[in-house]
């Protein structure tokens, strides 16, 4: 285990996937949480849709039909799971997020932890993961060449991009 590991628990890599472009208009169909303490601890669920709306683009790119997301958990389920989950991870402090693109997965995921939740245990933000490299870069344009240190491919499955995302971070870190 590394320093980083020892000195900074309660941090996750955070992917979602969702029908539509914006959280309460459209649906999150899946989401993945990544111990970055430990990525073998890891949550994913998918989510039965809460509006009617969707873009059938979206859920191709994620690999599913508007037909298999009406089978999906409940998102009360859902977000009620992903809490039970987390609690005992969390020790008592507020655990970060860390993601690819937290202008898409957080406003979706923070509308969730709201909606079914009536709070967000993570608080009021995430970290970008694209930002960080480029600080360390010392290059605020290179948000991106932190991709190729992705541990798993990116296929737009949740779990599997917050998986390579805290792979790639991890080492970064």
């Amino acid at each position: 285990m590394n320093n980083y590991n020892k000195n900074n628990k309660n941090q996750f890599s955070l992917d979602t996937e969702a029908d539509g472009p914006c959280a309460g208009l459209y649906s999150m169909v899946s989401f993945g949480l990544v111990s970055l303490n430990d990525p073998s601890v890891k949550f994913y669920t998918t989510l039965a849709p809460i509006s009617d709306r969707f873009v059938p683009g979206a859920l191709a790119a994620c690999n599913f039909t508007r037909e298999q997301t009406l089978a999906f958990t409940p998102a009360q389920k859902a977000m009620d799971d992903m809490l039970a989950w987390l609690k005992p991870l969390m020790n008592g402090n507020r655990p970060v997020i860390w993601s690819d693109n937290p202008a898409f997965d957080w406003q979706f995921f923070n509308y969730y932890c709201h909606a079914y939740l009536q709070h967000n245990p993570f608080g009021f933000s995430a970290r970008r993961i694209g930002d960080y490299w480029a600080g360390k870069q010392g290059n605020p344009r290179d948000t991106t060449s932190w991709k190729k240190l992705r541990t798993v491919k990116h296929t737009h499955n949740a779990l599997d991009d917050a998986l390579g995302n805290a792979g790639a971070l991890l080492k970064i870190l």
